[in-house]
């Protein structure tokens, strides 16, 4: 079992280049952030050739931060902005070897707002296939994010096969998917083909994964029994220091 340090949570008191080095040193075999766009891609590529470390992945832009805006690509009448940062994300992706990215769907709801995420899903697999990156979709849950587009693994599924792309996979964050849904132990057998990224944190603190309603123990084993082989990322919040947090990575590993 190896594990991902998530950089848009853990170690956000020092700049994305130090915190890939924090992770090293503290013994994940990957990382992945949520927007690094503050950082040059060059300043990003080198902490992680120095490192070793491969990222994993990175979002699209929110939008307009100010208005609250959590994703363009299901926005209809944003079409062009949303692919701007798609565009902007696979850039950022092919400088520093990131291997996914996740196109994030924004406020929206209905058929008019889904036909329009399948739209321009299917740009970015288009003009992610070439750099042989793959795009990831992540259904968020209604109490962190409300009104968001994407919210449960069956929405997801529909959209991926209306894309009908192999390089569109499911970002499986079991915080989330718990949240909604429940029953992580079924969902991840069914929908193991489609998943390209799983992610962690208790439920429903959205702590570290040693607590709350979620045996993760159990969880990391069957995701291994699985066949699965990526790294899992650790994506939780806490109060203290990042590495005050780091003794589940021994006790929860199978």
């Amino acid at each position: 079992m190896r594990f991902s340090a998530n950089l848009g949570f853990l170690w956000t008191d020092r700049p994305l280049p130090d915190a890939i080095h924090a992770a090293k040193a503290a013994g994940f075999d990957a990382v992945e952030c949520h927007w690094p766009y503050a950082f040059p891609a060059a300043e990003v590529t080198n902490a992680l050739e120095e490192t070793g470390l491969p990222m994993l992945g990175l979002n699209t832009r929110r939008g307009d931060l100010e208005a609250g805006e959590n994703g363009l690509s299901a926005l209809v009448g944003r079409e062009t902005e949303a692919q701007e940062a798609i565009d902007e994300a696979l850039a950022y992706a092919g400088q520093t070897g990131t291997s996914a990215v996740h196109v994030m769907a924004g406020f929206a709801q209905g058929a008019v707002a889904q036909a329009c995420f399948v739209s321009n899903l299917q740009y970015a697999c288009e003009k992610a296939a070439p750099l042989g990156i793959k795009i990831l979709l992540e259904p968020l849950n209604r109490y962190d994010a409300p009104g968001y587009f994407l919210t449960t693994t069956g929405q997801a599924e529909e959209i991926i096969a209306a894309v009908g792309s192999p390089d569109l996979k499911l970002m499986f964050d079991c915080y989330h998917v718990q949240l909604m849904q429940g029953d992580l132990s079924h969902s991840l057998e069914r929908l193991l083909p489609l998943i390209g990224h799983i992610q962690f944190a208790s439920v429903p603190d959205r702590g570290t994964p040693d607590h709350g309603e979620v045996n993760f123990a159990h969880v990391f084993q069957l995701i291994q029994s699985l066949g699965y082989k990526h790294p899992l990322g650790a994506e939780y919040k806490s109060p203290l220091p990042t590495d005050q947090t780091l003794d589940w990575m021994t006790a929860l590993k199978p």
